[in-house]
């Protein structure tokens, strides 16, 4: 690793990585504003939204700065070879979105979503602290006291994202009515919050983790999540009593000599237990992940059997959105894994470090956001607005051909450094993520608002779950891919195999895309949102639908 620079020798990216400081001190600020006003809301939200926008935000700046390290911290300082890397790194992400079930399913229950929410961010804080711990550099055989720190922190992250990362989103929710209109624009503001936590943590402490040392990268990151946890339990009295426990006399019942609330609290650490098994043993995830998948839409559907016809329809639409996840998020997450080793290795950088491009999704979210919270308005004026699954077959169907133009562009451009080693201009992993990340736009966070707008009450918090779970499915999709290039020579990711496997990834994903297109008609059908205008909302069902998008993008 490196140390800290002399300014006057400073790059783009050191230069990036102050500009990142500088607007995370900006929103600091602005948010310490907001927050600090006597009047219940500002500009048009209440105040609770603010806050939750900052928690989440540090929670996804510990998350990403890590994420975007976490491969090449693997392979540089652990010393695995590629394709172990890549099911490590499939099996910890995919594990990240199964333990929100859990998560979601305590806090619909039994803890409501605040003490969710408290609970993860504290385990979340002591993981991203334990990161910290890098040990000799000796590799995973020779040090294995410092390696089984480091599935401990996984552990405790993984569990910590499970009561957090559902919960929060309910959240955000609960300070609206269901058919107040400007819950959709909410879920815009929270979603900036999110990728500005994205963008700032891969510039910021991905950024020191690669160039000056793990632990410092690993590090920051921990103190972001420690000062979201701060902003969350100093502003509860914002949430205005929202997401507390059903039945609170329930919590305080004795079990066993314990608080019934104390001992929920210990499922929790008994899980970090058993995800520090699991992690272990990625290739056992597959099949959990099968299994419980399997179990988890079985259980879903045997609780809509007791809802009227119209909600039960309406479960049935968040199952098909719930099962085009693990394809999407299986392309997706390749940024963070192979694509991740492919820009290291094959890519012309120009000198910038490989995490920075991390960031590039990030960027590009917050600042094409608001263009298609614009465009989807316009568009549900003019009646030529697509529907919620159309939009996400369309987000299918550039993410396929986000690979099929990198390929191209591999393979047409690409020329020889001193090394001999053929590099891909730059260019086209930015062509990548602008298409990546305006298909994430399609999709993402428009599958967040249709859940949360489509979910009764006492299922929210699991639908939401389910949702994650679906991408918990693609992450460990692309991790098992990302292994496929990795048994090449010596273990290796090589640039054919690369090239060969993105090639039929962006076909498949692209027509795959289309024919989602085709029957979302079909699906639209199942949603009812006429039903849900008729509960209060003065819009027309095209409208419903294009306010529903509009909480999807920024």
């Amino acid at each position: 690793m490196g140390e800290l620079k002399d300014i006057a020798l400073w790059n783009y990216a050191d230069w990036a990585a102050l500009i990142a400081a500088l607007a995370l001190a900006g929103f600091l600020v602005a948010g310490a504003f907001a927050l600090t006003r006597p009047q219940e809301e500002v500009m048009g939200h209440p105040k609770g939204l603010y806050m939750l926008f900052f928690a989440e935000m540090w929670e996804r700046f510990s998350y990403y700065g890590m994420r975007a390290l976490l491969i090449l911290y693997l392979v540089k300082h652990w010393l695995y070879s590629d394709g172990s890397a890549n099911l490590i790194y499939g099996a910890y992400t995919s594990l990240v979105y199964i333990t929100p079930v859990l998560g979601g399913w305590l806090a619909d229950r039994y803890l409501g979503q605040r003490k969710a929410v408290a609970f993860g961010a504290i385990l979340l804080t002591l993981g991203h602290f334990f990161m910290a711990f890098e040990g000799d550099g000796s590799g995973y055989q020779s040090d294995g006291t410092t390696l089984n720190i480091f599935w401990l922190a996984l552990a405790l992250i993984i569990v910590g994202s499970g009561f957090l990362k559902a919960n929060i989103s309910v959240l955000v929710g609960q300070l609206y009515s269901r058919t107040d209109t400007r819950r959709d624009g909410a879920y815009t503001i929270f979603y900036v919050g999110i990728n500005l936590g994205a963008a700032t943590g891969v510039l910021i402490a991905a950024y020191l983790g690669e160039t000056v040392s793990w632990a410092l990268g690993f590090g920051l990151a921990g103190f972001g999540m420690l000062l979201g946890l701060v902003v969350f339990v100093l502003g509860k009295s914002l949430l205005r009593g929202n997401g507390e426990p059903p039945v609170p006399a329930k919590l305080k019942q004795k079990v066993a000599g314990l608080n019934f609330e104390w001992l929920l609290y210990g499922v929790g650490f008994v899980g970090v237990a058993v995800i520090w098994f699991l992690i272990q043993y990625q290739e056992a995830v597959g099949g959990i992940l099968l299994v419980s998948g399997i179990a988890l839409l079985g259980y879903v559907l045997y609780e809509s059997f007791k809802l009227d016809k119209e909600a039960r329809e309406r479960v049935y639409a968040m199952i098909f959105f719930i099962l085009l996840m693990p394809l999407f998020w299986g392309l997706f997450e390749q940024a963070g894994g192979s694509m991740n080793l492919f820009t290291d290795r094959y890519v012309d950088r120009g000198g910038v470090p490989t995490t920075f491009f991390q960031s590039v999704n990030a960027i590009y979210i917050v600042l094409l956001g608001p263009i298609f919270a614009i465009a989807w308005q316009w568009m549900a004026r003019t009646g030529i607005e697509p529907s919620t699954p159309a939009k996400m077959g369309l987000g299918i169907a550039q993410m396929g051909l986000a690979f099929i133009v990198t390929v191209w562009g591999a393979e047409n451009f690409s020329s020889a450094d001193e090394a001999g080693v053929l590099l891909t201009p730059v260019v086209f992993i930015f062509i990548f993520y602008l298409l990546s990340t305006t298909g994430e736009l399609c999709l993402s966070p428009v599958g967040l608002s249709a859940i949360n707008r489509l979910s009764v009450k006492h299922m929210a918090s699991l639908m939401m779950a389910a949702f994650f779970f679906g991408t918990a499915g693609g992450n460990f999709v692309a991790g098992a891919m990302g292994a496929l290039m990795g048994q090449g020579e010596g273990g290796e990711m090589t640039r054919d195999a690369a090239l060969e496997i993105y090639w039929a990834m962006g076909i498949v994903a692209t027509v795959i895309g289309v024919l989602v297109c085709f029957v979302s008609p079909l699906v639209k059908k199942l949603m009812h949102l006429d039903t849900l205008a008729d509960d209060g909302e003065e819009h027309s069902t095209d409208m419903a639908d294009a306010a529903t998008a509009t909480a999807t993008t920024a």
